[in-house]
């Protein structure tokens, strides 16, 4: 007979995890009290929401589940904002909460909360278990459950006397996940695109979702299709690449333009949300591919089909598409105008193989056009749910995870949120960089005041703050960019000192 918290870490280490990130708290000090003997890192962060952020950081980063541990009540309660991200961006997440006894569930006992009821909307599945002998079947179907089609969190709600009682351990096999898949349209879809004389390539988070990278290269290289993006798929494609054309959205008029002059939309792991309503599809061909048979149809009109795994899809569709003739596309290269887009341009020759992390909010926007992505998994932000505070938990998370120099852009709205966790990146001396760019405002919501409602500010303008003194106080080290400095030598020093550092970007706010 095994404790049930042993049985919980021995077949978390059977799955492969080797990072969680928590928070103790008394109803799961039995797994704390366990984890030593295990070959599981646990990350203690400041706050339960950076540990939601770091494991989703982690996944997002890896492609691997993310596993974060809190405890009843307001632990629980404080991992839902990342709970809703990960769903929101198909990020495999699975939580795992503590709470009070069965026999107390109900009765309003300290640090009791139906986490299970309040995750419903938001989470592929949620288990409440209620023996110690299901602990080993439950771990093994969330994280199957959280891998498996679209990807998703999956909650793990364990009362404390099931997780200090004891069961068998049975060692039960590691079953893989099976995507549904429907092929039926696949001829059709492989004649739509061989008779395409101007293709257009979609391409979305479900890329990245899927590693479906060196698909989506040949395809486009088969075609010779101009190439556009989402925010959550940048990295999928090489920017460098010809015939790319950028994020697809309202102020880039050369993807628009070639969506406009396109005959054929191919649309790869795109789900068509608001945030692409600027896009003209009236009137297109459309060959959709999507491991969510719910996307189909569901906001554009779909030619053809095709449902499953996006790598797979492309496995038995490419065989079928004809080499086209060769054409010179070009490249996209943005306008750079603003100081803020210089700073990451600058950025992008200084570090370009590092790993790009972001809040939300003007900084995100700049960070996605300016920076050279050339590899997936490389721009790590809130897409569906846009989360200001997202950022430094989940660059904490990305940075442990691949060991590559990780560089958070923020702003100082953001920032103000979590820097807390920017302590927990110091005391694990992490290779984190954060750049602010700091206007003294929210400066998203400034334009949308500016623009909408006839520059009438209101509670958008913020204190000034110094975040490189700050930064100075947490055992890091700050630096101040301004006006008059030289944008490139300040990021090499603050790039290349031995501790985390924040650098401080003063911001004019003309630019909002």
């Amino acid at each position: 007979m095994y404790k049930a918290a042993d049985i919980l870490l021995k077949t978390l280490t059977k799955l492969g995890v080797d990072t969680v990130f928590g928070y103790p708290g008394s109803s799961v000090l039995p797994i704390y009290d366990r984890i030593p003997d295990y070959p599981i890192r646990h990350i203690l962060t400041a706050h339960e929401q950076g540990a939601s952020f770091a494991a989703s950081g982690y996944a997002r980063a890896t492609g691997k589940t993310g596993v974060v541990i809190a405890t009843s009540g307001p632990g629980a309660t404080n991992l839902v904002t990342g709970i809703a991200d990960a769903f929101m961006d198909s990020v495999p997440l699975v939580a795992i909460t503590g709470n009070v006894k069965l026999s107390d569930l109900g009765h309003d006992c300290f640090q009791e909360v139906d986490i299970f009821g309040i995750t419903m909307p938001i989470v592929k599945y949620s288990y409440i278990v209620t023996s110690s002998a299901d602990i080993e079947k439950t771990v093994l179907e969330a994280f199957k459950i959280a891998h498996q089609g679209r990807k998703g969190p999956v909650l793990i709600d364990i009362p404390f006397d099931v997780l200090t009682g004891e069961a068998k351990y049975s060692d039960l096999p590691v079953e893989k996940e099976n995507s549904p898949c429907d092929f039926g349209q696949l001829n059709e879809a492989a004649k739509m695109i061989n008779d395409s004389q101007k293709p257009f390539l979609f391409v979305g988070g479900g890329a990245i979702a899927s590693d479906a990278f060196d698909g989506i290269k040949l395809l486009s290289e088969k075609i010779h299709a101009k190439v556009g993006v989402t925010f959550m798929a940048l990295g999928s494609v090489d920017s460098s690449s010809d015939g790319y054309v950028g994020i697809v959205e309202d102020t880039n008029v050369i993807a628009l333009d070639a969506i406009k002059n396109s005959d054929l939309i191919i649309s790869l792991g795109v789900r068509f949300s608001n945030r692409n309503k600027s896009v003209s599809l009236k009137g297109k061909k459309m060959v959709q591919i999507d491991v969510d048979k719910a996307e189909i149809d569901k906001n554009v009109p779909t030619t053809a089909y095709l449902l499953g795994d996006l790598k797979k899809a492309l496995g038995v569709l490419l065989p079928l598409i004809n080499f086209k003739e060769t054409k010179t596309q070009g490249r996209y290269l943005p306008a750079l105008t603003h100081r803020s887009e210089k700073i990451v341009s600058a950025l992008g020759k200084i570090c370009p193989d590092a790993v790009i992390v972001t809040d939300v909010g003007l900084h995100q926007i700049c960070a996605a056009k300016c920076f050279p992505y050339r590899a997936p998994r490389t721009f790590l932000t809130s897409g569906g749910l846009g989360v200001m505070g997202f950022g430094m938990g989940a660059a904490i998370g990305a940075a442990l995870s691949t060991g590559k120099k990780t560089i958070l852009i923020t702003g100082d709205g953001s920032l103000r949120m979590n820097i807390n966790e920017f302590e927990t990146a110091v005391k694990l001396n992490i290779p984190l960089t954060v750049l602010c760019f700091n206007n003294s405002s929210l400066g998203l919501i400034k334009r949308l005041q500016k623009k909408q409602y006839g520059r009438n500010y209101v509670e958008c303008e913020l204190s000034k703050l110094n975040f490189a003194s700050l930064a100075d106080c947490y055992g890091g080290k700050g630096f101040s960019l301004s006006k008059s400095d030289d944008i490139e030598s300040v990021l090499k020093n603050a790039l290349s000192c031995n501790k985390p550092a924040i650098v401080d970007c003063e911001i004019p706010q003309s630019e909002i």
